[in-house]
């Protein structure tokens, strides 16, 4: 290749290759923190603190997971399978398959199956974290959603079976409360197809 036809890398790209040889490189902004004797910055250290929470967040579901199945003594759980689907003319078909295979495997019988419809843009929020995936409500104020909780507490499951963590919610905090308030108030867990990614750096 001549030097003239060469693809030109800024200063990032190579930020990033050398992050990913194991040198960490200052691109500028904050300063270094000592750690271990090397200097470590601001940006290592929040890809750290993301990772972790996403760990916090699936070990408070397997939490919750293992206090049912240590009350149901060896009887078979059964879940509801819960999707959102992005717009009245999506259908949730595609999800169900998955669900009923992640359920197969696992040997999960579902009791039910519910779906929510994202709200227009106009009346939702998107959440702070930069992992929103699409436009969701909140999941208290989905009525597939609250039929999910209606059912749970009245003991016709066991938990929740959902492709992924952005289906219930892509904020922390948010998540956080759905996954405590099933297993503290619903005696129920959450099992997720796609387990709790960090965000990705922004």
């Amino acid at each position: 290749m001549s030097p003239h036809n060469a693809v030109k890398h800024g200063a990032d790209v190579l930020s990033f290759v050398a992050l990913d040889r194991g040198r960490e490189k200052h691109t500028g902004g904050g300063a270094p923190t000592a750690g271990r004797g090397h200097p470590r910055w601001p940006f290592a250290s929040a890809r750290v603190e993301r990772q972790s929470r996403a760990g916090q967040l699936r070990n408070l579901r397997e939490h919750f997971f293992r206090q049912v199945v240590d009350a149901q003594a060896d009887q078979p759980l059964h879940v509801l399978a819960y999707s959102l689907v992005p717009s009245p003319r999506a259908r949730p078909d595609e999800d169900w398959g998955t669900l009923q295979a992640e359920a197969d495997q696992l040997g999960y019988a579902i009791a039910s199956r519910l779906h929510d419809v994202a709200v227009p843009v106009t009346t939702t929020y998107v959440p702070a974290s930069s992992a929103s995936q699409g436009v969701y409500t909140p999941p208290w104020d989905r009525p597939g959603w609250r039929e999910a909780e209606r059912q749970l507490r009245a003991g016709l499951a066991d938990g929740v079976l959902v492709l992924d963590r952005h289906n219930i919610s892509s904020d922390d905090d948010e998540y956080h409360a759905v996954i405590k308030h099933l297993g503290e108030h619903c005696r129920a867990f959450l099992h997720l197809v796609i387990s709790e990614e960090p965000v990705a750096p922004t």
